[in-house]
């Protein structure tokens, strides 16, 4: 059960992490965070997936300079582009081993964020991925640089959660 309350608690409290400390991340944790993204379950096991760590500073770099929304890239201890097999559930698939990736990192206390989804045709020529390929999207992760305050906003649970039926209120 305690299992079960720490995963429903990093669900609750994950909130986006755009600004990061310098610290790095230990390896354990790295090895980790990309253990959860290989371990998700994925349509018919297909696993349509490839994750690219990048600790290089340079390359982190360049990174936050080709991902138009993310360019505190820069500034992350590391990150993780998620490349896509081109087949039917890919994108299910890899968006689910990035949510792993995400949880798994906020339990530790790293922050990361989703960052571009289109038009990451320059992640490519900077680390070598083949054409055949797709970019998903480049998540980075650090140590958030301040502390998080605030809470999340979202609608109430009677507004999207419906019983047997659309319409009938789930409360």
């Amino acid at each position: 059960m305690a299992d079960t309350m720490v995963a429903f608690e990093a669900v609750r409290t994950v909130m986006a992490v755009r600004a990061y400390d310098d610290r790095p991340i230990p390896a354990e944790s790295v090895r980790r965070i990309v253990e959860a993204a290989r371990l998700t379950a994925s349509s018919m096991n297909a696993q349509p997936w490839h994750f690219i760590v990048v600790e290089d500073r340079e390359q982190l770099r360049k990174l936050g300079a080709a991902v138009g929304p993310g360019p505190y890239i820069a500034d992350a201890a590391l990150a993780v582009v998620v490349v896509l097999e081109r087949s039917q559930f890919a994108v299910s698939d890899a968006s689910r081993a990035v949510q792993s990736m995400v949880l798994t990192a906020w339990a530790e206390g790293i922050g990361s964020n989703w960052a571009g989804f289109f038009g990451l045709e320059a992640v490519r020529p900077l680390l070598g991925i083949p054409e055949s390929l797709d970019v998903l999207v480049v998540v980075p992760f650090g140590y958030p640089a301040h502390a998080l305050v605030g809470s999340k906003r979202r609608k109430p649970l009677g507004e999207v959660v419906h019983r047997e039926r659309f319409g009938q209120p789930f409360a």
